[in-house]
């Protein structure tokens, strides 16, 4: 497999097909790697890479997928090249980038709370290879996937997803199909054929490779939001279906990862406050007692007093927690809340 993903050669584009296939998914997706693994023919002759939401733990993904199907499974190495009939794997802690017909390996910030992230493959894969490129979302819970599938998309390669009602968590793939117009929507089952398919199609005369994207390095106006990962200053990611965000550090979110985020912030610390307040009370309840004993009346009122403002402010904090919305339900003043955010 030549090196180079973007000739300018129509005998080549329709040769290779659609040969590079990058693979994503998180929770509930082992099994329908499984599947895909499972349903490709020996001679296939594609290179597949799957990122799966692993972090720093360890994966035994490549021993399991090798076991299903007709090739070997490996976590890809620094610099490997890119051969057909090869299924690469993200390593724990590592995002798996592909550049110049090789795999690199990339410590860089994490995104969506995550490394190895989907989204980093697809955007490399895509400027890489262009229209050779074969996207796909698996099942898992947040929205890594859907940017990259969308570059992927954009520089006129094929998107597919698993089919929501064939995924265990069917977020991801639910994200990508509302953020863009995805070409196939297929269970677990019908990926490998569908790849199959895809290889021995012929590529438009048009094809190219993807171009890269102004935001990869780039940041615009800073807007009042704090990077969750590092603290540090967030911008929005311009031209993406899926409203995101990227620190200058480089750790990307969706806006939904970051509600949900900022939602256990506040969670953490009106526990914090809880506790301290409770702690007071304890105090308050304790000096009362030395107060009365000692028949000091103005340090009974005293201790009263504060002991009754922090049970008060316990009140307020506990209801806030009774009756705080679940991340993805929305307000009950919906509307009022837009109108008082236009000002």
């Amino acid at each position: 497999m030549p090196a180079n993903g973007g000739s300018n050669n129509k005998n080549n584009r329709q040769r290779h097909g659609r040969d590079i296939v990058a693979i994503g998914g998180s929770a509930g997706a082992l099994d329908a790697m499984i599947e895909l693994v499972a349903g490709l023919p020996p001679d296939y002759r594609g290179a597949l890479f799957f990122v799966s939401h692993i972090g720093a733990n360890p994966s035994q993904l490549p021993e399991l997928l090798t076991r299903a199907g007709p090739f070997e499974a490996l976590h890809a190495r620094h610099e490997e090249p890119i051969c057909p009939g090869r299924i690469y794997i993200a390593p724990p802690d590592r995002h798996m980038v592909i550049a110049g017909g090789r795999v690199l390996l990339s410590a860089l910030p994490r995104e969506h709370f995550t490394r190895p992230a989907i989204d980093p493959l697809f955007r490399t894969a895509a400027l890489a290879y262009g229209a050779r490129v074969v996207g796909i979302v698996l099942s898992g819970t947040g929205s890594d996937g859907a940017v990259g599938l969308e570059a992927i998309k954009r520089s006129g390669g094929i998107a597919a997803v698993q089919d929501p009602a064939d995924a265990l968590f069917p977020e991801m793939p639910q994200t990508a199909l509302r953020t863009l117009k995805v070409d196939h929507v297929v269970t677990a089952g019908e990926l490998g054929a569908l790849l199959v398919h895809l290889l021995d199609a012929a590529l438009p005369v048009s094809a190219t490779a993807a171009q890269p994207a102004s935001h990869e390095m780039d940041m615009d106006t800073p807007i009042a939001l704090t990077c969750p990962e590092c603290g540090g200053a967030v911008r929005e990611i311009p031209g993406t279906g899926v409203l995101a965000y990227r620190c200058h550090t480089g750790h990307r979110f969706s806006a939904d990862e970051l509600l949900v985020h900022q939602l256990d912030d506040v969670e953490r610390a009106i526990m914090v406050a809880i506790r301290v307040l409770s702690e007071r009370t304890a105090l308050c309840r304790r000096m009362i007692g030395e107060a009365k004993a000692a028949g000091r009346s103005h340090g009974v009122a005293y201790w009263t007093r504060l002991k009754a403002e922090a049970d008060e402010q316990l009140t307020v904090l506990q209801t806030f927690l009774t009756h705080t919305a679940e991340p993805g339900e929305p307000p009950e003043h919906e509307a009022a809340a837009a109108t008082l955010g236009d000002h």
